[in-house]
This record gives C-alpha cells, sequence and structure tokens, in this order.
C-alpha cells in the first residue's frame, strides 16, 4: 500500500523546487496533496503537472492570514489535515561588512516569522497523530561565508523543531526537519559559479543533490514508517555535513 493513503497533506512553498518534489512524491504515495505558493501561474502549473487530484492555493507563506485561509479550504474540502511541509524560504548572500537591516528582515519574515506564524495557523486544524516537516538546511550548524542571515534562520527553525516537538506530543503529532544540502534547485542555479564549485568540493559524493532525493526523506518523516521519530533533524547532503 502507498505510504500516504488516506492522508490529507499541505506543502507551504509547493509550488517549485524541492517543495514541488515533495508535493508531487506525496500524491504518488496517495495523499490527497495541497501546495500553496505567491503566484497564481506557478501554482496551477503545478497542480496539473502533479495531477492526481492536487489542487494549488495562492498564498504567501509570510502573511499568516494567507495560510489560514489555506487551511480553511483544505479543512472545509476533507475535514482534517494529517501531513505538513513548510518549505517556504529564500537565500541571498551578504556577508557581515554588507549585510542591511532590509536583508536581514527579508530572510527572517520569510524563513521564519512565516513558518512560525504559519504554524500558529494550521497547528489547531490539524489532524491529532499527524505529522509536520520543517525544510531547513546544513548551513544551520556551518560557517558559510555570505550566509550567516540565511544559516542563522535555518537555525531558528531547527531550535524551534524542538520545542514544537515538546508542545504537540501531547496531541500525537511529530515534528521533524529534513535537512538539505546543496541541491539542484532554481535557487542554487542563481549562486554564483565559484560558490558552487567550493560547495562541490566538500560534497564526498562530488554531485548535488537532486529534489526527488529531498523529497524520498521528506515522505519518510512523514510517514508512519518514522512513527518513532520526533524532534530529529535528517541531513539529505552527499555527507558534507558529516564527514
Amino acid at each position: 500500500m502507498a505510504r500516504m493513503t488516506n492522508k490529507v497533506a499541505l506543502v507551504v512553498g509547493g509550488a517549485k523546487g524541492i517543495g514541488f518534489a515533495v508535493a508531487e512524491r506525496l500524491a504518488v504515495e496517495g495523499a490527497a496533496v495541497f501546495l500553496t505558493g505567491r503566484r497564481a501561474d506557478e501554482v496551477e502549473w503545478a497542480a496539473e503537472k502533479i495531477g492526481r487530484g492536487a489542487r494549488g492555493l495562492v498564498a504567501d507563506a509570510s502573511v499568516p492570514r494567507d495560510v489560514a485561509a489555506a487551511t480553511a479550504t483544505i479543512c472545509t474540502t476533507h475535514g482534517r489535515l494529517d501531513a505538513l511541509v513548510l518549505n517556504a524560504g529564500i537565500s541571498e548572500p551578504a556577508t557581515l561588512a554588507e549585510e542591511t537591516p532590509a536583508h536581514f528582515d527579508r530572510l527572517f519574515s520569510v524563513n521564519v516569522r512565516g513558518p512560525v506564524l504559519g504554524l500558529q495557523a494550521i497547528a489547531a486544524e490539524m489532524s491529532d497523530g499527524g505529522s509536520i516537516v520543517l525544510v531547513g538546511s546544513i548551513a544551520d550548524v556551518m560557517g558559510i561565508p555570505s550566509y550567516g542571515t540565511y544559516a542563522a534562520t535555518k537555525a531558528a527553525l531547527r531550535s524551534y523543531a524542538r520545542t514544537w516537538t515538546a508542545e504537540l506530543a501531547p496531541r500525537g503529532i511529530r515534528v521533524n526537519v529534513v535537512s538539505p544540502g546543496p541541491t539542484d534547485t532554481a535557487m542554487m542555479a542563481a549562486t554564483p559559479e565559484e560558490m558552487r564549485a567550493a560547495l562541490l568540493d566538500r560534497i564526498p559524493l562530488r554531485r548535488m543533490g537532486r529534489p526527488e532525493e529531498i523529497a524520498a526523506a521528506t515522505l519518510f518523516l512523514l510517514s508512519d514508517d518514522a512513527s518513532y521519530i520526533a524532534g530529529a533533524e535528517l541531513c539529505v547532503d552527499g555527507g558534507m555535513r558529516q564527514v
């Protein structure tokens, strides 16, 4: 049997990249999938591409009322939400000398404030025994020049996962983090060539990850196969942070 049969899943930030790969894999595994994104054309394309009844909802992950509205739509349609992936995020380089208040606020607004207030809007509607996966990054404990603020946002998510695990455990809701290493997405394609080359030099498997590999790890954490895993971080990084 498919691992997400009879489950209702929401992927926040699921219109492209890793989020799209996750939404697609969940649909293949039998879930009723909803995905969000800020742009209607991207959301519509993603839902149509996935098929299997996937539905796209236009919502800005950094705006709690958008996330609450998306959740309300899901609950009206299915009466419950069993699995949640908080994937929306941005990565923009800036050294300490280059950091600006606008850059700092932008990254923390999308990468931290969005998931915190988004989950606040969603948690009450989640089914007891449900599962949540936050998409973090192996940068959360690494010192990568120009990515200090980005790494700090992902470290914040890792910390929240521990606290949310303790807070939601009485309802049987598990919270975990999947932390990708360098992954072949549009976000990575926008990274300067010299940075990509430097990252590849540090990966024992000598290649970038594929979005579907991150999706497979996310599926595992969401599924009953990971029923005794809570508050953990699963690194999917080709060994970059492990060796």
